[in-house]
């Protein structure tokens, strides 16, 4: 399924270009920049794509950033939007940092193409990689996005069959307070047309 969801994505990388700026997400990264503690920081953006917008915004205020994408299509436009930033060609279920690395950790339009019983371990990187205090922000899907409580299977998304996998708000609540953060916000915001979840958590 990876495999085929990196193809995607590299062909996604023309589209992307006609499409820079169709999903405004200006509120959602200034209420998240305001939540952190010290800044500028180390930003660490999974999925992280052509580095935009949150790399973008960022990189702007002066943080260090580190992008990671299995794309390398995408990471090439990455390189030519924002050469501040440090990518990484990885899939995010392999990639690995040492613990209390980052500020922050964003994973936008991404985690739910992984198969939601994968995201445990990946929110205990998560944990381990943010310093005490550090915030990180990620988008989930649920049935306002999908039609059902618990999805596993496909969506058409610009002309391709995507794989899209989520459990349910409450089981995710479950997962990330066991795992041992703090859910800061919970909010479903429709953007270009889509509803997500977006969920903010922090490491005490």
């Amino acid at each position: 399924m990876n495999n085929d969801l990196k193809e995607i994505y590299n062909r996604f990388a023309e589209k992307y270009k006609q499409n820079r700026g169709l999903f405004d997400m200006s509120n959602i990264i200034a209420d998240f920049a305001g939540r952190l503690s010290r800044v500028p920081g180390h930003l660490l953006d999974l999925g992280c794509g052509a580095g935009e917008p949150f790399p973008a915004y960022f990189i702007e205020q002066g943080w260090q950033v580190t992008g990671v994408d299995f794309s390398s299509r995408m990471l090439e436009m990455a390189h030519l939007y924002q050469p501040g930033m440090e990518t990484i060609l990885s899939d995010i279920c392999e990639v690995d940092f040492p613990d209390e690395q980052f500020d922050a950790v964003t994973a936008i339009y991404c985690l739910f193409h992984i198969e939601y019983t994968k995201h445990a371990d990946i929110f205990r990187k998560v944990f381990s990689w943010l310093k005490p205090g550090g915030r990180s922000l990620f988008t989930y899907a649920t049935k306002e996005y999908t039609g059902s409580e618990i999805f596993n299977g496909y969506k058409e998304f610009m002309g391709e069959q995507l794989f899209y996998s989520h459990t349910t708000p409450d089981d995710l609540s479950m997962l990330l307070m066991s795992t041992g953060f703090t859910i800061e916000s919970a909010k479903y915001h429709e953007i270009g047309g889509e509803t997500f979840l977006w969920v903010i958590i922090a490491k005490p």
